[in-house]
């Protein structure tokens, strides 16, 4: 054998080294010399073949360690890419307090291409080093995986199902905040047709023009002042002439513009509608750090958006309501999916008000999203919407009800009742006048809506209805079995919303539900025209010896409020009584004479004083609510027919879903 096949595996007998660097020249190092001719100046073939053959085991093995085992991206970055420019195009986490971001190696470092020329050996050193660092990460993430994989074994089934939903929900959340501009930020293209009704004819009585005339009056009266002292932020305050913030809104602004979208446009006030349309196109943001009222918030601000698009065909509303209703659906993140009254739109951190009965949600703000989530659902194509809503049913369908009745607090965490209190006004109210309405607006597709509202209506009747000595009928308030002989002035809409619901009861119920809506009308005009200023207290009483009247100073009060002149308008819609215009012009006179101001109108502080103490406060649904119903009242019934409009609580028209036109759109 030659001497030559005797040196090392690395050796050679022409100069220091065949590999170059610290070894010398050689054919894959630097300047360490060129290959020399003949066989005792390189490896013969066979051993470069062999070294060949180990190099590129070990490229193969580390390539495969990247890109099959978890968390491969960040191997791929952590061993081969430390340049700056990829630092820039995943930028990390700000470092925990104690810890230090790893500084950039310089260029080539642990890099492959490398080699094993000057300093080779320390190169190859930092590529095991870092990728003994990458096995631990991967470790920690397999042991992190085990835990979390325990944690879910434990939950039950129902959990596991509603956190696949959660997750889901989030998913799709993402995915759509991803999109560039489709259509509206991603939204499903519509064609947008008139809608029926948007606009309706002049009345043909002079006087009754005249008379809705003079209410167009009044709600310019109060936009030009909204306009003029408080514009951009929630509501006006017309005795000091400025801007009204509540906390129900958070640092979400405007809400009297939101509100009042479609009430201007009905009453084809272009140029009103034109300059609060560039508002919300420019100003209305959601991305503030603010706890909100989502049953608020979803009633004004998702409810007018969803309004006026319907109205309009103007794009940005329905991508804002979109927006917003997508921020709201972290509320619903609960053990029950219940959702929970106040929400963080920043954090989607979710609580309750403290002082309902043991951290409940109420019946009147979980029950009254439903309309505006399932049109949420319809424009945007996401059925997430509709699914939160429909879990609410679920929930309810299950729990027994105290003598049919719904009580006012539902635990969210447990899907427990809480207090045994029922009332159809306040914190009960919309509820009741959500199934009915879901029934309606389904194009009378939703029976389940129909059989739990009719059940409900039934209980009412049954526990809760009594007349007074002098024949008035009333909706008492129950609580634990016993009977609180008061009515609030927010229940009066069930006037309304019993004549309503009059043509879908049975057949031998009908009659009863129209005279049930025409006595509480008649009860509620009452509690009106017992009061010195001709407006009604917030809540009157049955008890006594009194009847339809308030008798603590804290019910006394006036704060602008739609209920009794909505009722007067369904009542007309089905009846045609003219006593209802009549009685509506009543409650016109006085607001003209005790509630107007110079600065737009306010609120009073006691009804039957005849002394004028103002609140100060234009509350933004008496543009949305009260001056919309006086002015349908005063209009014909072709403005926003009743078999092609539903209202939600804050007055928003809401198109009937008919059967025909959802089911061509799901089967696209």
């Amino acid at each position: 054998m030659p001497a030559v096949s005797l040196l090392p595996l690395f050796g050679s007998p022409a100069g220091p080294g065949a590999l170059g660097g610290p070894l010398g020249g050689g054919p894959l190092g630097g300047p360490g010399g060129r290959k020399a001719p003949g066989p005792s100046g390189a490896f013969r073939l066979t051993e470069k073949f062999v070294l060949l053959l180990v190099f590129s085991a070990f490229i193969t093995l580390c390539f495969g360690a990247i890109f099959f085992l978890p968390d491969s991206p960040k191997l791929l970055s952590g061993v081969f890419f430390h340049s700056s420019s990829n630092l820039q195009q995943q930028p990390p986490p700000p470092p925990a307090h104690g810890e230090h971001q790893r500084p950039p190696q310089p260029p080539g470092a642990g890099s492959s291409s490398s080699g094993y020329g000057a300093g080779g050996a320390a190169a190859a050193a930092a590529v095991a080093e870092e990728a003994a660092e990458n096995l631990a990460k991967i470790r920690e993430d397999h042991e992190r995986a085990l835990r979390e994989a325990k944690e879910t074994l434990q939950k039950l089934p129902d959990e596991i199902r509603r956190d696949i939903h959660q997750d889901k929900a989030k998913f799709l959340l993402q995915d759509k905040l991803g999109r560039r501009e489709a259509g509206a930020a991603g939204l499903p293209d519509l064609l947008f047709r008139k809608p029926i009704g948007a606009v309706g004819g002049e009345p043909t009585d002079p006087a009754i023009r005249k008379k809705r005339e003079k209410i167009k009056e009044m709600m310019k009266h109060a936009w030009d002042n909204y306009k003029h002292y408080a514009w951009g932020l929630n509501e006006l305050k017309p005795i000091s002439k400025q801007g009204h913030s509540s906390n129900l809104f958070g640092n979400i602004q405007g809400a009297t513009i939101v509100d009042a979208l479609d009430t201007l446009y009905i009453m084809e006030m272009k140029d009103e509608f034109k300059e609060a349309k560039e508002w919300v196109e420019k100003n209305l943001d959601f991305n503030v750090n603010a706890e909100v009222s989502v049953f608020e918030v979803n009633i004004r601000f998702v409810g007018g958006l969803l309004s006026a698009y319907y109205l309009s065909g103007e794009e940005v509303f329905r991508k804002k309501a979109v927006e917003l209703g997508e921020k709201l659906l972290p509320a619903f993140n609960t053990p029950t999916g219940i959702p929970w009254a106040l929400l963080n739109i920043k954090s989607g951190i979710g609580r309750n008000w403290p002082w309902a009965s043991g951290g409940s949600s109420i019946l009147a703000e979980f029950g009254t999203l439903h309309l505006e989530f399932m049109h949420l659902s319809h424009l945007s194509g996401n059925p997430v919407f509709a699914e939160k809503v429909m879990n609410i049913r679920k929930v309810l369908k299950r729990l027994d009800k105290p003598e049919g009745l719904y009580p006012n607090y539902l635990n969210p965490s447990s899907g427990q009742w809480g207090q045994h209190h029922v009332s159809i006004g306040g914190l009960g109210d919309s509820f009741y006048e959500y199934l009915l309405k879901a029934w309606l607006m389904s194009d009378k597709t939703d029976e389940e809506g129909m059989q739990m509202y009719y059940d409900a209506v039934q209980s009412i009747e049954t526990h809760l209805l009594r007349k007074s000595s002098t024949g008035l009928m009333y909706i008492a308030e129950w609580k634990g079995g016993l009977l609180e002989h008061k009515m609030g002035h927010l229940t009066c809409f069930a006037g309304g919303m019993f004549v309503l619901g009059a043509d879908g009861a049975p057949a031998d119920k009908t009659g009863r539900h129209i005279e049930l809506g025409a006595e509480i009308a008649r009860t509620c005009h009452e509690s009106y025209d017992r009061t010195s200023m001709k407006l009604g207290p917030e809540a009157f009483r049955f008890d006594g010896g009194v009847e339809a009247i308030a008798t603590r100073q804290n019910e006394k009060y006036y704060i602008l409020r739609p209920e009794v002149i909505e009722t007067y308008m369904y009542m007309w819609r089905f009846t045609h009584d003219p006593k209802y215009r009549q009685w509506g012009w009543e409650a016109v006179e006085a607001l003209e004479k005790y509630c107007r101001v110079d600065g737009g109108y306010s609120g009073v502080r006691d009804v039957y004083s005849n002394r004028q103490t103002h609140d100060d406060v234009q509350q933004s649904f008496f543009l949305s609510e009260t001056l919309k119903y006086l002015y349908l009242l005063f209009s014909e019934d072709d403005l926003l027919p009743f078999e092609h409009w539903v209202f939600n609580t804050e007055a928003h028209p809401l198109p009937v879903l008919k059967k025909e036109e959802e089911e061509k759109r799901k089967s696209q």
